[in-house]
């Protein structure tokens, strides 16, 4: 056990220190931030990274509108984007998402049950070095009545956050709107003004299950 939370704790860290590395700093004084434009069939300065086994994600077309879907079979791989973005210009991050595989109820604050069926990061630093990267995970709980929040079983430096869970219908797009200058103030105490990046992920590693989940545009907006 000792070496699996090595191996899942370096993960982790290859994830924050992807996101939180040189990201590429967003000066549009608009008041709405593109992060992902999927609906465009856009995956510009999206990149993969696999830690186990490779999550398949790919641009889905239903009723003439476009999306990202993503496919885990006990897999674990994100896709992340680097960019600084202003949060005290444009602090609410908005997206849309939905499942289509759901996972059967896992314990998620054990090893074992640390998969989603989607999940969001947004990771931020708290010093000059990607090691010092902290993430606010919004997830897709497989519990019916989560808590509100917990750390995540194998590092402190990330925080999940069930917006929903198995009780929201499969296959029905839900909208998504949070603040994160507020969360990171609730959650770690502190008051960055940039966040470093962002990460989707579908993962089925630890369960050794089967999960499938879609993706809309995602975005920040100043209110």
């Amino acid at each position: 056990m000792a070496v699996f939370n090595k191996i899942i704790l370096t993960i982790l860290t290859v994830l924050f220190s992807l996101l939180a590395a040189d990201a590429i700093a967003d000066l549009s004084s608009e008041a709405t931030t593109q992060i992902a434009r999927f609906s465009e069939m856009n995956l510009d300065d999206w990149k993969n990274k696999s830690f186990e086994g490779k999550t398949k994600y790919s641009i889905k077309g239903e009723d003439q509108k476009f999306y990202l879907q993503a496919e885990s079979i006990q897999s674990a791989s994100a896709l992340y984007k680097k960019i600084k973005v202003n949060i005290n210009e444009t602090p609410y991050l908005n997206w849309s998402w939905r499942i289509d595989q759901a996972l059967p109820k896992l314990n998620e604050k054990t090893n074992n049950g640390d998969d989603y069926a989607a999940r969001i990061y947004v990771v931020f630093k708290t010093g000059f070095t990607p090691l010092s990267a902290k993430a606010l995970n919004y997830v897709w709980s497989s519990d019916d009545n989560p808590d509100t929040h917990w750390p995540n079983a194998f590092t402190e430096k990330a925080i999940m956050i069930p917006l929903r869970s198995n009780q929201d219908e499969v296959h029905y797009w839900q909208h998504e709107k949070v603040n994160i200058k507020e969360d990171l103030m609730k959650y770690f105490n502190k008051a960055p003004k940039y966040i470093d990046g962002i990460a989707i992920m579908t993962d089925t590693d630890n369960s050794k299950g089967t999960a499938s989940a879609s993706y809309g545009d995602i975005y920040f907006t100043s209110d």
